[in-house]
């Protein structure tokens, strides 16, 4: 198996928000530095799972960008910040985790990951474009695919993926 730099044959980083995402550093490092993704920063600090994404994984995540948080219902957000909703908070925030490390050409159409709070994300992929959901609201695309990071890889998607209510 080819190492994840070759695969992709970006070993200087992609590149979100300007900002070259390295892969020497883990998934939060490469977080904090790109702008469009700080809700999630702020998130799982809320939820202190940046402890965990710091850790030596290997970890894939869907980063929802700050404008998908904002598609969330009007104080969907504020309410799972507040030091209450923590464990729902983390609910969520773990249904964009995945253990293991997976770049875009491994996910296929109709795939199901599971995520680390336990629950199914199922993967689309049509024409090229790859999408996540929770097969039962619209999936979320991914914007921008396979930043790698020492302890894992992140997909930017334009949603937020919330699981189903059992």
């Amino acid at each position: 198996m080819m190492a994840d730099d070759a695969r992709m044959g970006k070993p200087e980083g992609v590149m979100v928000d300007g900002v070259a995402m390295l892969p020497s550093n883990t998934i939060v490092q490469n977080a904090v530095m790109a702008t469009s993704v700080s809700t999630l920063v702020k998130a799982v600090q809320a939820a202190g799972l940046d402890g965990t994404l710091s850790g030596p994984g290997p970890f894939t995540v869907f980063a929802p960008t700050n404008a998908a948080f904002d598609k969330l219902p009007n104080g969907a957000l504020a309410g799972l910040l507040k030091p209450e909703s923590k464990d729902k908070l983390a609910a969520v925030l773990t249904y964009h985790v995945i253990p293991g490390r997976i770049v875009a050409q491994d996910l296929k159409d109709g795939q199901e990951l599971t995520t680390v709070n336990g629950e199914k994300l199922k993967v689309m992929v049509k024409d090229g474009v790859v999408m996540v959901g929770n097969g039962k609201d619209a999936p979320a695309t991914v914007q921008v695919a396979d930043v790698i990071s020492s302890n894992g890889v992140t997909h930017v998607i334009d949603g937020v993926i919330l699981p189903l209510a059992k």
